[in-house]
């Protein structure tokens, strides 16, 4: 492998090193809250795509004949970001597939940390939910029992997606809601716990409101002015406000707030850029959801702005050398 190569990853390792170990951090409340309403296998699940993405780091170090990182904790917060968007009857091929995908596909064919231009944990989970959509877009009932080995038996639904996009509404307590007592991919129910985990990222630097907030701003606007709900009419403010709490509690709208949005490598840098992200990736998660077949389509989305992150801050760059050349002629002029 290129030596400048390697030492220009070891300083990026340096500089955002820490974010990927705190994802895998903060991932271990949600397992906990995952297994106190499933049961064990979310446990199983989680610790078999944290070994795959172990082992494929492993595996690329000595096929590219560099040192193993110990210190590099990517492939694991991708493998556990993977592993929690999944439901807790998900088959372990369709897990370990998905983080052989998002880490072999999403990151190393594009020259390893901190050179590729898609969210691998998104590439990941879009890998598996468009190879086995009948796994991962069905999910069981909380408080039920789940065999460790095999849940081919467990009886799973969609209702949550199924109730939205035919223009119901969800029968489901706001306390159920905010702890994740429903139907839902094994990490991305409890709100609490995630607005917590985001909470502490914020605080410890690791990442930036601007992406997080123009993303739930965006959804929550377009779910309150064109709501999907059928009878909701002009006035009805308080059914309107239902409707945003019914699209952003569910969806993994919060947990890829929190988990997805800011990866260092994928987002956008400047801060009006973070913005202009965000308020894409959620214009176009709406949009997936209003119109697509995928609950969870806010990765599909995050995959197209990724596209043209770059571009938006080589724009934005542009224009603020634009907009200070004047003065900085001015000033020479004095």
């Amino acid at each position: 492998m290129d030596e400048r190569l390697i030492q220009q990853q070891e300083q990026e390792l340096a500089k955002t090193g820490r974010y990927y170990l705190h994802v895998c951090f903060m991932t271990i409340p949600l397992l906990c809250m995952a297994c106190f309403l499933y049961g064990l296998r979310p446990l199983l699940l989680c610790g078999a795509a944290l070994l795959t993405g172990n082992l494929c780091d492993r595996l690329v170090s000595l096929l590219r004949r560099r040192v193993y990182r110990a210190g590099d904790f990517s492939n694991e917060s991708f493998a556990l970001i993977i592993a929690l968007l999944m439901p807790a009857t998900v088959d372990w091929y369709v897990v370990i597939m998905a983080v052989l995908a998002g880490v072999l596909i999403g990151k190393e064919v594009f020259g390893g940390y901190g050179s590729y231009p898609f969210n691998p944990a998104a590439v990941g989970y879009a890998v598996a939910a468009v190879s086995w959509p009948e796994q991962v877009f069905r999910y069981p009932q909380p408080y039920i029992n789940i065999p460790l080995w095999d849940a081919t038996g467990v009886s799973v639904s969609s209702t949550i997606s199924d109730t939205l996009r035919s223009g119901g509404s969800l029968n489901i307590g706001a306390i159920s809601l905010v702890l994740g007592e429903y139907a839902a991919p094994m990490g991305t129910g409890a709100a609490l716990i995630l607005l917590a985990c985001g909470l502490f990222l914020w605080l410890q630097k690791d990442v930036r409101l601007s992406a997080s907030v123009s993303f739930v701003v965006t959804c929550a606007l377009i779910a309150f002015l064109f709501p999907r709900q059928v009878g909701v009419n002009g006035v009805d403010i308080a059914l309107r406000l239902q409707c945003v709490r019914d699209e952003l509690l569910t969806g993994a709208m919060l947990f890829s707030a929190v988990f997805l949005l800011n990866e260092p490598y994928t987002c956008a840098h400047h801060h009006l850029g973070r913005i202009l992200y965000g308020v894409l990736v959620g214009a176009i998660t709406m949009g997936f959801r209003y119109y697509g077949v995928y609950e969870t389509g806010v990765c599909f989305a995050l995959l197209t702005v990724n596209s043209i992150s770059g571009w938006m801050d080589r724009t934005e760059s542009r224009l603020y050398q634009l907009m200070h050349r004047p003065a900085a002629g001015k000033e020479g002029a004095e």
